[in-house]
């Protein structure tokens, strides 16, 4: 059903070479898009630069707080979709770069959204941000859509700022009552701790538990009780795709924000996942270090899933083990086996679920 949307479409997807974009690059090949992809260099390593000869896609290399430059990439390629992936995603770093995280998340968005007022055709935008933009008041309630947002890190706090620039945006130049002026449909997606093959990204659970099980030393995990809502890179991805669809198809009923995230039961502590992937792995080890200094990161965190659920048709298909299973099988082939392949295999393997 989502490949009928997507043949031949023209798809920009912003942060391509990223991990999350990567993954949404093959995804959308696999559904035979015409994808174009906007970002700054890939990393290195970097699943980007391990897939790139057998994608198929133009790749344009540059700097979404570049605003003229940005602006005139998206004009020229006139995409029917776009997906905003595009960001500084990561907690701790936004600590050591404070204002870097703001300018490229909160007016990389702005620049993205005030770009597309100036595209003369229909266009359907899809922004990603994050469940951290709520305020995280560390409940055990799962938050929704409706409920405050906020963030004490830079990141979290950013990501919460995008919300209401999309909000803005939305409200004062593509409001849903106004479709038929305008032409363009925006909504927001807001997805959980996200987690699969192929992520490299340092601070990161997984890729700096994965390195440190392919070198045989113990893992230093920083916070083992902070409960997190975990969801292999796959689940939000097909959500993006599927508001993508929705929004398409119906741009005045959409053009909301949405949750993404795991059933209840897999979100679970750090530790609880540490010894799932050690256990998958079949062998490793961890301890915590004493931190005094501990920058703050938040303890509790869930999300309501209910409203994609009900209103998208949408819901996780994979489970924590399966998720964590899918993990250790792709970190232990992509040396040996062309990582494309591995990508291939485990997007049509979850379609097919």
């Amino acid at each position: 059903m989502l490949k009928s949307t997507y043949l031949n479409k023209k798809v920009l997807v912003t942060g391509h070479t990223g991990f999350k974009g990567s993954w949404l690059c093959v995804w959308l090949q696999l559904m035979g898009a015409k994808v174009k992809g906007y970002a700054l260099e890939a990393e290195n390593p970097s699943l980007y630069k391990l897939i790139a000869k057998d994608l198929e896609i133009e790749s344009y290399i540059g700097d979404i707080r570049n605003r003229e430059l940005f602006k005139q990439e998206i004009l020229n390629f006139e995409p029917d979709f776009i997906f905003h992936l595009a960001a500084q995603p990561l907690v701790i770093a936004s600590y050591e770069q404070p204002v870097e995280t703001f300018e490229t998340n909160v007016m990389g968005t702005a620049h993205l959204l005030n770009a597309v007022r100036f595209l003369e055709k229909p266009c359907t935008v899809v922004c990603i941000t994050t469940d951290k933009v709520y305020e995280n008041n560390e409940w055990i309630y799962p938050y929704r859509e409706t409920d405050h947002l906020g963030g004490h890190d830079p990141y979290s706090s950013s990501k919460a700022a995008c919300e209401i620039v999309i909000q803005s945006y939305r409200r004062s130049f593509f409001n849903p009552e106004h479709y038929n002026n305008h032409k363009k449909g925006i909504a927001s997606a807001r997805a959980g701790n996200v987690i699969g093959g192929g992520d490299f990204a340092e601070n990161r659970i997984v890729p700096d538990l994965i390195k440190a099980l392919e070198n045989n030393q113990p893992l230093q995990v920083r916070n083992p009780q902070a409960v997190r809502p975990w969801q292999h890179v796959l689940e939000p991805l097909s959500g993006y795709l599927l508001l993508g669809q929705k929004l398409y198809n119906n741009p005045t009923e959409f053009a909301q924000a949405y949750n993404f995230g795991p059933w209840p039961q897999d979100t679970m502590p750090v530790e609880s996942l540490v010894k799932l992937l050690i256990q998958s792995w079949g062998s490793g080890d961890y301890h915590t270090p004493e931190n005094k200094n501990k920058l703050h990161e938040a303890g509790l965190l869930e999300l309501d899933i209910s409203k994609a659920v009900n209103q998208l048709n949408w819901q996780p298909k994979l489970n924590i083990s399966e998720t964590v299973n899918m993990i250790t099988t792709w970190a232990k082939n992509y040396t040996n086996q062309n990582p494309f392949d591995l990508c291939r295999e485990q997007v049509e393997g979850y379609v097919n679920i």
